[in-house]
């Protein structure tokens, strides 16, 4: 049981730090799908 719980918090950390890490180096969806013919409302 401890394993699991153990798993669970590992994926979470890094499904979180991932996220950060994609965000700040430039491929966030928005970016990547933003051209000169999108408008995307801020």
């Amino acid at each position: 049981m401890k394993a699991m719980l153990l798993a669970f918090v590992a994926v979470g950390v890094i499904a979180v730090g991932a996220s950060q890490i994609l965000n700040n180096v430039g491929f966030s969806s928005e970016e990547q799908a933003t051209g000169a013919s999108v408008r995307l409302g801020k």
